[in-house]
């Protein structure tokens, strides 16, 4: 698919990026260079808010008018934020691409953040955030990120605070929306057969309708200072205890970030072959879940273990988990080990690849960022360049005892 991606940039900045899929099924979407780090001091949550606020009136719809749009030809309208970025996006028939279209730009471009709608809207994120408290399973991931990068808004939770949501008003979203909704900050993007001068035809009709907008200075986002090695341990009354192990990694730019994606793999992927899945799951039978994993943000990167288990049974996980971080360490992979876990992620990249949606969301956040097109294909690429002995260097540099972070919620 990488070859046949084709794109364009508009005058305003706005970047379009098109890609052909054999379905009759077609996505598009309007990811946006805004996230929860950047926010300002007092801002905890506001880009999460207006991704719900957006939702609930513009110019000329009210909410009941945006949520039946697609719902109404049996497509659906979806949205969601994280560190880095928001994204507005729809599923439909191909046949509805311009009613898609139009819905995304009135939404992005047009939200009007009615302060009735925010009193209502308000409680429902309330919610959203205590039910994500009431979750240690998820909230651990935000707090170990919290202590990794202490003093950094990379760090800060994408949902914010009760006390915070509540006080946002009308105002406050169209000034944060002013600020960082902007054409050069975005991408939209397109999967699906069809044409793509059609798609740059209609998506030039709607840059027409965007207001004119006042060139504001950027504000430059500061690196996180990687932090806080050691062990930390909180109350929070659990039945299980929840851990976390891990630390910030790779830039974007280090060509490692590929090799620590690839070990993250073998070590605890998706797949129930994982080491640490056989070593804890299968062989002593100490946890339920555990997993790895690799959060790419620009700059830097959150590498980390996940486990639950009994209280009396976190001390023997842990030393499970070194073990198997220690034989990624000093044991050379031999080359039957290394052909057969490329082949592994090889097939987990063309099944992911398989579902359109989730493919089109991941080139539109590459082509966002780094304003690359690549695909499956650059991906495996990559892969085929390593070797045992890189991937054992990096091993060396992010295993190593001295340089993680652990987190245990008891």
């Amino acid at each position: 698919m990488r070859e046949e991606a084709r794109t364009y940039t508009f005058e305003n900045g706005l970047r379009l990026m098109q890609i052909p899929s054999p379905t009759q099924v077609a996505y598009c979407g309007i990811s946006i260079d805004a996230g929860t780090r950047d926010e300002e001091p007092g801002e905890e949550g506001m880009a999460h808010f207006c991704e719900h606020m957006m939702f609930k009136g513009t110019d000329k719809r009210r909410a009941w008018h945006i949520i039946n749009r697609m719902e109404a030809v049996g497509g659906d309208l979806n949205a969601y934020t994280n560190k880095e970025e928001t994204v507005v996006y729809a599923a439909f028939m191909k046949e509805h691409l311009e009613r898609a279209t139009e819905l995304i730009f009135d939404i992005v471009f047009h939200s009007t953040f009615p302060q009735h709608e925010i009193d209502k809207e308000c409680e429902v994120i309330v919610d959203e955030i205590e039910s994500y408290n009431d979750t240690p399973a998820d909230l651990i991931f935000d707090r170990f990120e919290d202590i990794i990068y202490e003093g950094n808004s990379l760090g800060h939770d994408i949902l914010g605070t009760a006390e915070n949501v509540r006080r946002f008003r009308t105002e406050d979203a169209l000034q944060f929306v002013l600020r960082l909704y902007r054409p050069e900050k975005m991408v939209f993007f397109v999967l699906g057969d069809v044409e793509f001068e059609q798609v740059k035809k209609m998506v030039g009709k709607r840059l027409k309708d965007i207001k004119s907008i006042i060139p504001i200075e950027p504000i430059r986002l500061v690196s996180p200072i990687k932090r806080n090695a050691g062990i930390f341990t909180e109350e929070r009354g659990t039945h299980q205890a929840h851990v976390m192990i891990g630390r910030a990694s790779y830039g974007s730019e280090d060509d490692k970030r590929i090799a620590l994606y690839f070990l993250n793999n073998i070590l605890g992927g998706p797949g129930m072959n994982s080491r640490l899945n056989i070593a804890l799951r299968e062989h002593r039978g100490l946890v339920y879940t555990v997993e790895s994993s690799l959060t790419n943000y620009t700059d830097t990167s959150t590498w980390a273990i996940y486990f639950g288990c009994d209280e009396e049974d976190v001390e023997r996980c842990l030393r499970t988990v070194r073990q198997e971080l220690d034989k990624l360490m000093n044991e050379p992979m031999t080359e039957r080990l290394f052909t057969g876990a490329l082949k592994q992620i090889k097939g987990q990249i063309g099944v992911a690849c398989d579902n359109f949606e989730n493919y089109a969301l991941d080139m539109a956040k590459a082509y966002l960022h780094y304003n690359k097109v690549e695909g499956q294909k650059d991906t495996i690429e990559h892969l085929e360049r390593l070797t045992p002995e890189l991937l054992q260097e990096v091993a060396r540099e992010v295993f190593d005892e001295q340089g993680l972070t652990t987190l245990i919620f008891r």
